[in-house]
């Protein structure tokens, strides 16, 4: 264990701490037998002396710590978990003097395109829409989050467009005042249908900003009246934003925040000189491996320390989505498993609540923050009323040439945020012993806690049957449990008393393909179960709208999601416009198994059934046997699907699975 001493001499207590000096006794090195080595005799120890004191005044101001919902479905399964388990884990993330106590909470504003591990849907799917404000989960989750602190801010951006705004697919700005109409009335939709105030807006996630685009913004957030909606500017590289803040005074007035993905820490000079806010408003809290536990520790500091980066947000809130998708251990906290209730609770939790539980947006650091000498780092946060908040963490850098590894012991839930015995100031001396891949805040505040909720059910996985007819009439979500848009957008849907026996149904609603920000696929499709599901059986009633061309599917062994979803492979039993059906083993359609001619007539409904053994696959067309394949072609195993051929509109009823 390193000791280590903090001496202060807080001569006055009325807004001042005038001097506070830290001692940290560190090993000369750091290597995996550290901790035997320390208690031996004759160990050598240095001596460093690290000073506190606001005497030449304060540093930057602690614009606090976040997390973002976006990437498609990182939040999606969230919304399916039942009582009281989703409360819980909201409480953990949101709730103050609990868990994390999020002071930031960022979403994306939904474009109808992929962006990592699926779609989010735009409040216009076309131009000729008012605006349909139910959709997507992110409204109910900003909602869940200010009814848990009504102080924490919300920030909104765009990912991907629809493509509406631009044909052409490219870019937005086809029409940039139209964009910046699109962007604004989503402003407005969560103020006018849901009394959400959004505080910040981004541009166009980690794409090069267009200036005249972002003035374009700016005037129209005017022209609505919504002045105090501050821009975020551009949530990618430092650079030309930096730039354009010193060249033209105009923009200087537009741009409150420059935000920056994965910082490294490091700011550049021209973002200082501009003196605005510095976010990285987007970063890592990688847990997936035991060494990259304490990435999200150092990050919290050393963005400040060595960037003068005032909030960090991480990526992502919580992993709600299927598991062996993209990704799929980087939220703050695991929720993918509705069907039983399950969740952990992830160390980047309580190392985030070292600091949000200690310390409010408004407090200022101190000037006299900085390194540790062997690896580490310091910051010191006032409120100006003789509250003082240190954090020390003590996490290992990444190291390069020489590669040597040592595995950190499991987390649980009683290692993590524990409440200490109070440390007694003698003669002004305050002593600490610090550990390798710590955190360690030293406050005067006393109203931190830990929050708890007893253990969750046992992780189980997807149900091995499940059925869904959709009737669910006046729906307040738009989207049905569990399905997981990963090309398209899927809704429910209310048909004419024509269709009687299908009332209520699923819908693919995109006709045109979005402005993407990675690359769709050209099809559309949404996913459902466990990617280790082999031998299936899958029933659906289909309805194509498309009287000309494009198609409708379901489909087995589906082994790709996310931005990977371009190139999936399965078993995808296709029923066709021109009346014929199609077996092919890819989403794209590139590798075709069985064609052949089924008299199938479009706007009517078809049942579908597909079963798939170890051995064999067969496909029946309303309760009639068409076709039988073997399984070389087909991966061994993947989730089960539904979508289009194209960006069409197509029905879907009564689904089923038995697995």
């Amino acid at each position: 264990m390193f000791p280590c001493k903090v001496w202060t001499n807080r001569l006055r207590a009325e807004g001042r701490l005038l001097l506070w000096l830290l001692l940290l006794l560190t090993p000369l090195s750091a290597t995996g037998s550290f901790r035997h080595r320390l208690f031996g005799l004759g160990t050598t120890l240095q001596k460093f002396q690290y000073t506190l004191d606001d005497s030449a005044g304060h540093g930057r101001v602690f614009d606090g710590i976040g997390a973002i919902s976006s990437g498609g479905a990182a939040t999606r399964l969230l919304l399916n978990y039942r009582e009281p388990y989703r409360s819980e884990i909201l409480d953990y993330l949101f709730k103050p003097n609990f868990g994390a106590s999020l002071n930031i909470l960022k979403v994306e504003v939904g474009g109808d395109g992929q962006t990592t591990d699926g779609t989010e849907p735009s409040h216009m799917h076309s131009s000729n829409e008012m605006g349909d404000y139910r959709r997507g989960y992110e409204w109910w989750l900003m909602k869940e989050a200010k009814k848990r602190n009504p102080n924490i801010k919300l920030i909104g951006l765009p990912w991907a467009f629809p493509g509406w705004l631009n044909p052409s697919r490219r870019d937005p700005y086809a029409n940039m005042t139209m964009t910046a109409l699109y962007v604004v009335s989503w402003i407005l939709g969560a103020k006018k249908h849901h009394k959400l105030d959004i505080d910040y807006i981004g541009i166009w996630n980690e794409k090069d900003p267009d200036k005249n685009y972002i003035k374009a913004l700016r005037n129209m957030l005017n022209h609505k009246k919504l002045n105090r909606v501050k821009i975020i500017a551009n949530d990618h590289n430092w650079a030309p934003i930096s730039v354009y803040l010193e060249v033209d005074a105009e923009f200087t007035n537009i741009v409150d925040v420059i935000g920056v993905h994965y910082t490294a820490n490091q700011s550049n000079a021209k973002a200082l000189e501009s003196k605005k806010k510095l976010w990285s408003s987007e970063d890592c809290n990688n847990f997936k491996e035991e060494t990259g536990r304490g990435f999200w520790a150092r990050n919290l500091n050393q963005n400040y320390v060595i960037g003068h980066i005032t909030a960090t947000i991480a990526w992502n809130l919580v992993g709600s989505y299927y598991p062996q998708s993209p990704y799929e251990k980087d939220g703050l906290l695991t929720a993918k498993e509705p069907w039983s209730g399950h969740y952990v609770v992830e160390a980047p939790i309580w190392i985030t609540a070292h600091t949000t539980q200690f310390a409010k947006p408004g407090w200022k650091y101190l000037k006299t923050v900085g390194l540790l000498k062997n690896g580490g780092s310091y910051v010191a946060l006032t409120d100006g009323l003789g509250n003082l908040t240190i954090i020390i963490e003590t996490m290992r850098g990444v190291r390069m040439l020489h590669v040597w590894y040592s595995k950190i012991g499991r987390q649980t839930f009683l290692d993590t945020f524990r409440h200490l015995s109070p440390l007694q100031i003698t003669d002004g001396t305050v002593t600490l012993q610090l550990g390798l891949d710590e955190v360690y805040t030293l406050t005067t505040i006393t109203t931190g806690h830990k929050g708890w909720h007893p253990t969750p059910p046992e992780s189980q996985p997807f149900p091995i049957k499940f059925k869904d007819d959709f009737n669910v009439g006046d729906q307040c979500f738009s989207a049905a449990p569990h399905f997981a848009d990963q090309a398209g957008v899927f809704e429910y849907h209310t048909n004419d008393n024509d269709m009687e026996e299908h009332t209520f149904t699923f819908r693919q609603m995109l006709t045109q393909r979005p402005i993407s920000w990675v690359l769709d696929a050209e099809e559309t499709i949404s996913i459902i179960g466990d990617r280790n599901w082999k031998d299936i059986k899958i029933t659906c009633d289909v309805y194509m709208e498309s009287s000309t061309k494009g198609g409708i599917f379901i489909a087995g062994r589906v082994n790709k999601a996310g931005s990977y979803v371009r190139n999936t492979q399965g078993v995808f039993f296709w029923i066709l416009a021109n009346g014929t059906y199609e077996v092919t083993s890819d989403l794209a359609s590139t590798n075709l198994i069985k064609r052949g001619n089924a008299g199938i007539m479009v706007e009517r409904w078809h049942t579908l059934t597909l079963v798939i053994t170890e051995t064999s696959a067969y496909g029946m067309l309303n309760s009639t046997h068409i076709w039988t394949t073997l399984m070389r072609p087909f991966p061994k195993n993947g989730w089960a699907a539904i979508g289009t051929r194209g960006y069409e509109a197509g029905q879907f009823d009564n689904f089923y699975v038995d697995a």
